[in-house]
C-alpha cells in the first residue's frame, strides 16, 4: 500500500504577490511589460476596433505623465519598447508616434481625478458596447458580477469622438471612488491600483456584461440580494483579487509571446 506523503508546510508553499520594486527605473520597466502584455491579450480577445481603445499606466517617477499605445499600432504587435510616454495635456515626450487624442484626453482627467490610480482601460468591446447601448449597469446574477455591485456608475450621456477637456473631466468626476463605469453608447472603462488589476477588471466586465445579455435574452435573471452581493464584492472585487486573477493570463501571454517584454 502507498504511503502518502505528508502535507507540505504552509511557510514552504508559493504563493505569488504582486512585486515590490527597490527603484523607479525597476517599477517603470515592470509597468511597460505589463502594458505591452495587456495590450497583447486585449487583442487576443477581440478587443481591438480599428484606432480605438487604450490601456494607460501612470509613470512611477512622474505622476502627471502616462504609458500609452501609440495610435493605430496593432495590440498584438505591440512590445515595451514600443509604448509611449505622454504628459496630462497630450504631448508626447517619450517615443516617436503619435497619441490618440479623441482617448487620451479622458484617461488623462481620470489620472489626474484618482492618484490612487495606476492605470486606466478602455475599448470598444462588443458586450461592453451592447450594455452601454441599453444604458444599464451590471447586475448582481452571478458571483463574478457581484465584484462590480455597487462599485461601478452609469456616464448617462454620449461622450462621442471628443478631445474636450471639460467632458472629459465630467467623466472622470462620474467615476468618483469606483473601479469601473458604464459610458452610455460607448463602451467600458476600468481602473486599477496596477495594471493588473485595470486589465483583469476591463476583462471581467465584459465578460459579465456577456452573460447579462444572454440571460436576459432566455428570460429574467434571478438578482442575488443586496446583503449577499456586497459580502461577495468584499471577497472578489478588491484589486489584489484582480491581480491574482489576471496572473494566468500573464503568464500564458509572456510565455508565449515573450518578445513583448523587450
Amino acid at each position: 500500500m502507498t504511503q502518502i506523503p505528508a502535507p507540505v508546510p504552509v511557510e514552504q508553499l508559493h504563493f505569488a504577490m504582486p512585486p515590490v520594486h527597490a527603484t523607479a527605473a525597476e517599477e517603470r520597466a515592470h509597468r511597460k511589460q505589463r502594458l505591452a502584455a495587456a495590450l497583447r491579450v486585449f487583442g487576443r480577445l477581440g478587443y481591438e476596433e480599428g484606432v480605438s481603445g487604450h490601456i494607460t499606466a501612470r509613470d512611477p517617477e512622474h505622476p502627471d505623465c502616462f504609458w500609452v499605445n501609440p495610435f493605430g499600432a496593432p495590440f498584438a504587435e505591440l512590445t515595451a519598447s514600443d509604448l509611449i510616454l505622454v504628459d496630462g495635456g497630450g504631448r508626447v515626450v517619450h517615443g516617436v508616434h503619435h497619441v490618440n487624442q479623441a482617448a487620451f484626453t479622458t484617461h488623462a482627467e481620470v489620472h489626474r481625478a484618482r492618484p490612487d490610480v495606476v492605470a486606466v482601460a478602455h475599448t470598444h468591446s462588443l458586450n461592453g458596447r451592447a450594455l452601454a447601448a441599453l444604458g444599464e449597469l451590471i447586475d448582481p446574477i452571478t458571483q463574478e458580477s457581484c465584484a462590480f455591485y455597487q462599485d461601478h456608475v452609469l456616464y448617462d450621456a454620449y461622450t462621442g469622438v471628443t478631445v474636450d477637456p471639460e467632458e472629459s473631466r465630467r467623466v472622470a468626476v462620474a467615476l468618483g471612488p469606483f473601479k469601473a463605469m458604464v459610458l452610455r453608447n460607448h463602451g467600458l472603462l476600468t481602473v486599477g491600483s496596477s495594471v493588473d488589476a485595470a486589465a483583469w477588471w476591463f476583462i471581467a466586465m465584459e465578460r459579465c456584461a456577456q452573460v447579462q445579455l444572454a440571460a436576459r435574452a432566455a428570460g429574467k435573471p434571478v438578482l442575488i440580494d443586496h446583503r449577499d452581493a456586497v459580502a461577495t464584492r468584499e471577497q472578489l472585487g478588491s484589486d489584489l483579487v484582480a491581480w491574482i486573477n489576471y496572473q494566468p493570463l500573464w503568464r500564458r501571454i509572456s510565455r508565449a509571446e515573450p518578445e513583448l517584454l523587450s
